[in-house]
């Protein structure tokens, strides 16, 4: 039966936050009702282009994996300072029919060329600028394996279908956003070292594109066809490699053609926990997160949160010190399990959580010099992005995927149009000295080739009684972990629905610095009790985050696309279909 046409409830909430460019929103929320009722899905990305290329698989019978892998391809056209064909992420993915899980691993690897002190100088000093803005700061990329690899797995469309959007869009040209082109005026500089990069972001003799104006990617679109093509081999052989190996050699950088054919992404366990009876399901390591947002929760529960109030004094101190904790034992912990013994099951035990939460005092602010990493008991850039997609079978997906910084490492391959990551960066340089984020590590988190460097991308979703509720994730490099932590406290804890959730400011504390950041839009008698329990306290007159969220509930799909990045939207297909 012809199922029933429901219009798409749009609302445009007013921000406590920083203010945004003109053509940006901060929330763009929208309802659709269950597809036994006429729905087919719901899509949000940092991009609405490529939210609509989510929505536009669906609406062609595609499933929730094909609309992610549509989607992924498109924003590597549409949002290049982060959308990528030469980076990497994380996806988990919920399979509604057998009612499993699991998570994709494809972050960028070492190159085979790579050593242990390769971004030290002649003193035994890091060397910021090697490991952040040269040839010698891409790892291999993963983005075009990992997709595929999902597709595999559990596509239903053929796979060139779903790359075809992403081609039409670099080769007919997208209209140059607002924000694209003030990022790209305010990068020029150093933008503009790469002649290859200054040809492919700008125009002829490095003049800034306009807002409006139509921006195409010839060669990048040659790229995505050689994909659509031949798959990874598309991009890990033939032509694209030669062209990265090229590009490497000719800036001293060490992915060559053998370190690209031997990469692999990792089909991994989820890492699961609970929190007040919903299943918690995130990422397992290399990522940071997902074992740091259940060992948060596990404290959390020690606690009356929902008594708290969202917002108060008492709330954020809560959450700042729990943070605080978790950070700790991330700088000591963590690192890819492929190389080292993560103590995943003690770092996310109701046990040790409890030990934990016996040590906050809601009345002070520890030091953080006082707070060191546990002991085992014996026996991620700002410029990351994600995307959360629904179908109407009931299948979910979760995605990060970065290069890194903004642009990633301002680098592009000559001939194949695409900018390469600079993700080595997240690796330990030298042990105790932090990254571009102001992360510490140690020898967990060491440079190996093949190794995978530790991330805080933290796809999450949220199950109730089995079935998905929300999914949802954030950029942010080092606030990502606090950033979804916040959103799930919001919903499970203060009742709020997925665009409320989304809107409220956002505090972060890491451990070092020992500074507790927040956004806009706290109170003064919150800040007020803030500093008289200790806290240092810094205004982030940037935004934390762009949470980009789907859900199910009561017989909706909701979406809302946080645009404390400009040009977010969440979609669903504008046509039902016969269910």
């Amino acid at each position: 039966m012809r199922s029933l046409l429901v219009a798409i409830c749009a609302t445009l909430i007013s921000t406590p936050v920083a203010a945004q460019a003109p053509d940006s929103p901060i929330i763009r929320y929208q309802d659709r009702i269950h597809p036994q009722l006429g729905a087919a899905g719901m899509v949000a990305s940092q991009n609405h282009l490529a939210s609509a290329v989510g929505a536009e698989i669906l609406e062609a019978g595609g499933n929730a994996v094909d609309a992610a892998v549509a989607v992924g391809f498109s924003l590597a056209v549409t949002l290049p300072r982060a959308g990528n064909l030469g980076g990497g992420g994380f996806m988990i993915i919920h399979d509604a029919e057998s009612g499993t899980d699991l998570a994709i691993d494809y972050r960028e690897m070492a190159p085979r060329a790579a050593t242990r002190d390769m971004y030290l100088d002649w003193k035994g000093d890091a060397d910021r600028k090697r490991a952040t803005f040269s040839h010698l700061a891409s790892g291999v990329p993963g983005t075009v394996a990992g997709l595929f690899k999902a597709h595999s797995e559990f596509g239903r469309l053929p796979w060139k279908r779903l790359l075809q959007p992403a081609i039409q869009q670099a080769r007919e040209g997208v209209t140059m956003s607002y924000d694209l082109a003030q990022l790209l005026r305010t990068r020029k500089e150093r933008m503009c070292r790469d002649e290859a990069s200054c040809g492919y972001f700008y125009k002829p003799g490095g003049v800034p594109y306009e807002a409006g104006e139509i921006f195409k990617q010839e060669d990048l679109a040659a790229s995505l066809e050689r994909i659509a093509e031949d798959g990874p081999d598309g991009f890990y052989r033939g032509k694209t490699a030669q062209l990265i190996a090229a590009e490497m050699a000719r800036g001293g950088g060490l992915v060559d053609e053998l370190s690209l054919a031997a990469y692999k992404p990792v089909v991994r366990e989820p890492v699961r926990g609970t929190y007040r009876g919903y299943e918690i399901v995130t990422m397992p390591p290399p990522s940071s997160g997902g074992i740091h947002i259940i060992q948060m929760l596990n404290i959390l529960e020690h606690f009356p949160v929902a008594e708290l109030g969202a917002g108060s004094a008492d709330n954020v101190h809560l959450l700042a010190e729990v943070a605080r904790l978790a950070y700790a034992d991330r700088s000591e912990h963590l690192g890819d399990p492929d190389f080292y013994d993560v103590p995943q099951d003690w770092l996310v035990s109701k046990e040790y959580a409890k030990e934990l939460a016996a040590t906050i005092d809601m009345k002070k602010a520890r030091d953080s010099d006082d707070v060191k990493p546990g002991a085992v008991p014996h026996a991620e850039s700002p410029d990351t992005t994600h995307y959360s997609v629904m179908d109407p079978e009931g299948n979910v997906v979760a995605v990060t995927t970065t290069l890194n910084f903004s642009f990633g490492s301002h680098i592009s391959v000559a001939g194949a149009g695409f900018l390469l990551n600079n993700e080595m960066d997240d690796f330990v340089s030298k042990p105790g000295v932090p990254n571009a984020f102001g992360l510490l590590g140690g020898d967990a988190n060491a440079i190996e080739a093949g190794k995978r460097p530790l991330s805080s991308m933290t796809p999450t979703f949220v199950l109730d009684d089995g079935q998905a509720w929300f999914a949802t994730g954030s950029p942010g490099g080092s606030r990502i972990i606090t950033t979804v932590l916040q959103m799930v406290v919001n919903m499970i804890d203060h009742d709020m629905n997925v665009a409320e959730a989304t809107l409220a400011p956002r505090m972060h504390h890491q451990w070092y610095p020992d500074v507790l950041q927040l956004e806009e839009g706290f109170s003064p008698d919150t800040i007020k009790l803030l500093r008289e329990r200790g806290h240092e306290l810094q205004d982030v007159r940037s935004t934390m985050g762009s949470l980009q969220s789907v859900a199910w509930k009561d017989g909706m799909f909701r979406g809302a696309a946080d645009t404390r990045r400009p040009n977010a939207a969440s979609s669903a297909p504008d046509k039902t279909r016969d269910q």
